[in-house]
């Protein structure tokens, strides 16, 4: 039992937040990492040190992130929970109202950028219910307890409280006001700070990026996120599938990277239906159905939408809450 006393020792220390960080206290600005951190923004980027210290003598460290960081990962849910949870009955009624709202602006999104905008609708709704649900934390707060009481993850953190005081000072920002999720997540589709910064667009042509009060920029955010990281309009996302042999040993699931193609796919026993080419990107899908296996074949925009979240599940559940909304749709124009 002694190297699993030790591993363990070794795991609180490696999570514990460093020396000094205490529940509700403002950061100590002289602390040496903190110090660095401010001179290296004042160096590259021209911002003011008393600016910097003002804002950052506000932060409060909040053990509840680091809890939240730190806690061991939860029984993983099967697909069927998973699915249940995000296609409900309100959710799907809730996204036709959102597109039957915004279907102008979904419309110029998916004629810029050629993205779905089933897709888009469907990302919004997983992410925060169509705004409702965009976090309680000050990203003041998270970023700043992430990135320096938080060893495991500091340096992404620090990058991310580095790009949240850029972005800050580009789009008017009032820092101390700004609430998102415990990792600091913003507005609507949930946003990192690196990636507002990235892939942010002004939808409503107001000279802001404003993630938490214009849906037009919401909207096109979103699409354009998706279209940078490549994706094919007109192409499926999966393709339902079933084996044609029982034991296909050459198909593994589990993975969100295409590793296969089309072809590869169907030589191991899958079978399914798609328009794409035999050298076509994919990547068998299985996963556990309410009443067994479910199995499906993704293809590129698949692998995109993991992007936006590195799960197999999201993608799935956003594809199928998407197409759940779209099928409620009445026509454009119509009755």
């Amino acid at each position: 039992m002694k190297p699993v006393r030790t591993l363990a020792t070794l795991l609180i220390a490696t999570l514990a937040p460093l020396p000094g960080a205490q529940a509700g206290l403002a950061l100590d600005l002289s602390r040496e990492d903190v110090r660095g951190f401010v001179t290296d923004m004042e160096q590259r980027h021209g911002m003011q040190r008393a600016w910097l210290d003002g804002l950052l003598i506000d932060a409060a460290y909040e053990p509840r992130i680091v809890e939240l960081m730190s806690r061991p990962a939860e029984r993983v849910r099967p697909w069927h929970e998973y699915r249940a949870h995000f296609l409900t009955e309100q959710r799907i009624a809730e996204g036709g109202r959102f597109w039957e709202t915004h279907r102008e602006r979904l419309a110029v999104a998916q004629r810029d950028t050629g993205v779905d905008p089933a897709i888009i609708v469907a990302i919004i709704g997983v992410e925060t219910f169509y705004g409702r649900i965009t976090g309680g934390f000050r990203v003041l707060d998270a970023l700043t307890t992430l990135a320096f009481d938080y060893p495991p993850r500091s340096s992404y953190f620090r990058g991310e409280l580095e790009e949240f005081l850029l972005l800050a000072r580009e789009e008017r920002v009032e820092v101390s006001k700004v609430k998102g999720s415990y990792a600091g997540a913003m507005g609507a589709p949930q946003f990192m700070p690196r990636s507002y910064r990235a892939y942010a667009v002004d939808g409503d042509a107001d000279g802001r990026r404003d993630l938490w009060n214009s849906w037009d920029d919401v909207i096109a955010s979103v699409a354009n996120y998706l279209a940078m990281h490549g994706w094919r309009a007109g192409e499926p996302v999966t393709a339902t599938a079933e084996l044609w042999y029982p034991d296909a040993e050459g198909l593994v699931a589990g993975s969100i990277q295409a590793n296969e193609t089309v072809k590869s796919l169907r030589d191991n026993g899958l079978l399914f239906e798609s328009p794409l080419t035999d050298d076509a990107p994919a990547v068998f899908i299985g996963v556990a159905g309410f009443d067994g296996p479910e199995l499906r074949a993704g293809f590129h925009n698949f692998t995109v939408i993991t992007r936006y979240n590195r799960s197999v599940l999201y993608a799935l559940a956003v594809e199928d809450l998407g197409a759940a909304i779209a099928a409620r749709l009445p026509p454009a124009g119509g009755a």
